[in-house]
């Protein structure tokens, strides 16, 4: 597959453009994206331009985006630094402001201070990440979160208490009737920079033994990145406030239905091999496989988290064949590099032999 970098961006643009759901808004908003460049930010640039909107971005401008640049022309563009220069944001009205770069709950506070009299609302993208440890099986937005870090935390009590911090700054400056807290888990797809969901599109189309992780059952859950973003650029356009968990697929999947999902998008001749021991995956370092995550102990609910409240608000998702060929078609485009592709191969892909090998002693 030998997709250039403009060939795979203008025949994402034109199907992603086809899927605006209804007429455009009579009122363009005055969009301000707090990032802009990274993951979701392009997708986001690319949806609300195409709604009509008119977009601003703030960022310290050392990140050129890889998806979508040709729109950046038509973008507002100011420079700083979310922890200590926003001084070109210190002028501007904008209808609603997308903090998509909140990495610290000081940054979330000193921006919705700044802006809460110029802006009418406040779009905080937070994570499922906040109901860590995840104990129950239907976690909800009324789910109980941490405001303070667990002891001997492994980080991952630390990013949920800082994610609960910053939506409470957001809504401590813009009130609960001016603020919106998304809450997406996984967030896969075209752009993603994280290598995780992307592995498993480019392994199976490589074909061979799969190592399958975990139980035929073992809960999966993500979101596809232009579901999310679309999402959250009609939450604005509807006024909406609150809290939402954005997470799919709308049907409950579990991990082999999962990889045989992604399959159908090659004709690859794959042959399963399930490990469903969670201990021997913990002592061969597979302690997850993105969407994947070992459903036990601190982790037991990650992917039971309920989400009809989004789906009453309007939360629609491309099949995941759809998101498994996007993401497979840009990986082998341009916009990633040989490096990249090289680093996923290093990972699991190059210990999976070794660790069926050992499967099958233990047998």
């Amino acid at each position: 597959m030998d997709l250039s970098r403009r060939q795979f961006l203008t025949t994402s643009a034109l199907v992603t453009g086809a899927v605006g759901l209804g007429l455009r808004p009579s009122h363009p908003l005055r969009i301000l994206i707090l990032g802009g460049t990274g993951f979701l930010g392009p997708h986001l640039v690319r949806f609300a331009l195409y709604r009509g909107h008119h977009v601003t971005i703030f960022n310290r401008g050392r990140t050129e985006p890889t998806m979508f640049t040709n729109l950046f022309s038509q973008v507002e563009k100011r420079v700083g630094d979310r922890a200590d220069d926003l001084a070109s944001l210190a002028s501007g009205e904008w209808d609603v402001v997308i903090d998509n770069s909140g990495r610290d709950a000081d940054w979330t506070a000193a921006s919705a201070q700044l802006l809460k009299g110029r802006v009418g609302r406040y779009m905080y993208t937070s994570s499922t990440g906040v109901y860590y440890p995840y104990f129950g099986d239907d976690i909800t937005e009324e789910t109980p979160v941490l405001t303070e870090v667990m002891e001997n935390d492994d980080g991952s009590s630390a990013y949920g208490v800082m994610k609960v911090l910053s939506e409470r700054a957001a809504q401590a400056a813009f009130g609960s009737d001016r603020t919106v807290v998304v809450r997406p888990t996984y967030i896969v797809g075209p752009g993603d920079r994280s290598n995780r969901f992307e592995y498993w599109p480019a392994r199976i189309q490589k074909g061979g033994e799969i190592l399958v992780p975990g139980n035929a059952d073992d809960p999966i859950q993500y979101i596809d990145v232009r579901d999310l973003t679309e999402f959250m650029i009609r939450l604005l356009e509807n006024e909406a406030s609150g809290t939402l968990n954005c997470v799919g697929p709308e049907s409950r999947l579990g991990m082999h239905a999962f990889v045989h999902g992604v399959h159908a998008i090659t004709s690859a001749a794959v042959h399963w091999v399930p490990i469903p021991d969670h201990d021997f995956l913990i002592e061969h370092g597979v302690p997850y496989a993105v969407p994947w995550i070992m459903p036990a102990g601190n982790e037991v609910g990650s992917a039971r988290i309920n989400f009809q409240h989004a789906l009453g608000e309007g939360l629609t998702y491309r099949p995941l064949a759809t998101t498994a060929a996007d993401t497979l078609e840009w990986w082998y485009s341009d916009a990633v590099t040989p490096e990249r592709r090289a680093r996923l191969e290093e990972g699991l892909m190059a210990r999976e032999a070794g660790i069926i090998a050992a499967w099958r002693e233990r047998l």
